[in-house]
């Protein structure tokens, strides 16, 4: 394994770890990578789940740390998500790795297109009371994220960013719920790429050093401003990396 790789994992790491956690969509730019140096997609996708596991460790500490974090609407979540994603990781593991390339590629530019014209940010909604009929759409569209998730990570934030603002929580404790989430079900999905043989560990902990590092500085700047320059620099990189996906 050559260190140059390790190091390039790393630093990529940082900067996915700071995304994933202010937004989402650090795996944009992780997984394209990953293939890059010579992992078949299934592999690929496994192994970018060690960084986010990791990652989501350290963020939700951060969360708690600040007394942002809404315990009760983070494990009504995640519970659909866990099964959702036990589906995806599955989906993941048997679609051809070609389909699974122009998959990624066509999700990255999707993502993209919600970042540059992403609302939620200026999305204002009143604190709603959780009627069941609230509690039932909330428990079926996190099961849907949860497939989402398991079968392929990416610009899964942006999902579940969606899907809480209309419940009238601030962004933070919406990241800070998100974390949470994604780092349950991660383990689930995690348990079906090990089982079916589909992790590279030492690139895998390569990238988690990093995106731990960046879920810490992430999980801080997130009642901040001034990281819209990050957004930029992914929108540049990712399109040139969908690019190559599908036709270099």
């Amino acid at each position: 394994m050559d260190i140059l790789q390790m190091l390039l994992l790393a630093g990529l790491g940082v900067v996915a770890g700071i995304l994933n956690v202010l937004a989402g969509g650090g795996s944009l730019m992780t997984l394209p990578v990953l293939i890059f140096m010579g992992l078949p997609a299934p592999v690929a996708n496994g192994t970018n789940r060690i960084a986010i596991l990791c990652q989501n460790i350290v963020a939700v500490g951060g969360f708690k740390s600040k007394g942002v974090f809404p315990a009760k609407l983070a494990l009504l979540c995640t519970v659909p998500a866990l099964i959702g994603s036990i589906i995806g990781a599955q989906l993941a593991i048997d679609i051809s790795e070609e389909l699974f390339k122009q998959i990624l590629a066509a999700v990255m530019i999707g993502v993209i297109i919600l970042m540059v014209f992403d609302q939620n940010k200026r999305l204002k909604v009143d604190e709603q009371h959780m009627t069941p009929l609230r509690t039932a759409m909330l428990l079926f569209s996190f099961f849907l994220i949860g497939i989402y998730g398991g079968f392929i990570q990416a610009g899964v934030g942006f999902l579940i960013m969606s899907g809480l603002l209309v419940h009238g929580l601030d962004l933070v404790k919406i990241n800070a719920v998100k974390v949470f989430v994604v780092l349950f079900y991660t383990i689930i999905a995690m348990a079906v790429f090990i089982w079916h043989d589909q992790v590279n560990y030492p690139l895998g902990i390569a990238l988690a050093v990093g995106n731990s590092a960046g879920g810490w500085i992430g999980s801080h700047l997130a009642v901040k401003k001034g990281h819209d320059w990050i957004k930029r620099l992914v929108i540049i990189v990712v399109v040139i990396f969908a690019i190559k996906l599908v036709w270099f």
